[in-house]
């Protein structure tokens, strides 16, 4: 099935506006979602807005928005409050930015859109946009739903994809875990060399379609088996890997390598001999 585009706008950089349709290029349908049921009669539960100051439940037309700005204390924001600061939506990407491509750090990252050009008019400029970005990413801003969106705008493929960001404020600094504190200030050669051997032995190309969400294939066959009425057998649970000795453990994995290296090896070696025997 076609994608379809969740919104319309341009992408201006400078004097050029271009056209654009946006698409989604990640889909929330892989994951697998659960309501909740009553246990005893298997009716669906409903969720209530409930005042224990007034020990009732409250309607929509109840509730405002307050923010807490001590311990129990909030300031009320109203509608017409919240109107002063919210832009205008545009539905404008307008990058007044550019910068090395790797000058994205990927913590920032939040969503991922495909952007295409909207009508055969846009698709030149688009095109010829899109191969002078080549090695660089746009940073804009985007407003839209009464939103400000920080974005990056980069080539992909035959396309561009825009990214949006978190702000530097929504990234809690390393510093506020407090066991990082306590790791040691000097690490052994001999020990960072054979870290380094083992990493080397599992460096092989990059492809994340090669990896499955085992956890939700795993969930689906339940759920299928019990649809239909099968038995479910449970998977044997995995013992808890035990702290071992740093050196020991790092020495161990290069020997376990090693042998898995060899050993398909002498299989092939096995099977061809069995082959020319076979054809003597």
């Amino acid at each position: 099935m076609a994608a379809r585009p969740t919104w319309k706008g341009f992408l201006k950089i400078s004097l050029v506006n271009i056209p654009i349709r946006v698409f989604p290029a990640t889909e929330s349908s892989g994951s697998i979602s659960f309501n909740q049921l009553h246990g005893e009669c298997q009716t669906r539960i409903h969720q209530k807005r409930w005042c224990p100051h007034c020990d009732r439940e409250v309607p929509s037309s109840e509730i405002v928005k307050g923010y807490e700005f001590e311990k129990g204390r909030y300031v009320i924001m109203s509608e017409e409050d919240l109107d002063k600061v919210r832009p205008e939506s545009t539905r404008v990407i307008d990058l007044v930015q550019f910068a090395d491509a790797s000058s994205i750090d990927p913590m920032y990252v939040d969503r991922t859109y495909y952007l295409a050009p909207d009508g055969g008019m846009a698709a030149d400029a688009f095109a010829v946009m899109r191969d002078g970005m080549q090695g660089k990413v746009g940073i804009g801003k985007l407003a839209l739903y009464g939103r400000e969106y920080l974005v990056a705008v980069r080539p992909y493929q035959r396309g561009i994809v825009m990214h949006t960001l978190h702000h530097a404020a929504e990234i809690r600094g390393i510093g506020a875990v407090e066991e990082l504190s306590s790791l040691p200030a000097t690490v052994k050669p001999e020990e960072i060399k054979l870290a380094r051997q083992v990493i080397s032995t599992f460096e092989q190309p990059l492809n994340l379609s090669d990896y499955k969400d085992e956890y939700r294939e795993g969930l689906q066959r339940i759920i299928d088996a019990k649809i239909a009425g099968e038995e479910v057998v449970a998977a044997t649970a995995k013992a808890a890997p035990r702290v071992v000795n740093l050196m020991d453990a790092l020495k161990r994995s290069l020997d376990a390598v090693s042998a898995t290296k060899k050993r398909p090896a002498k299989a092939t070696t096995e099977r061809q001999t069995s082959a020319k025997r076979k054809r003597a």
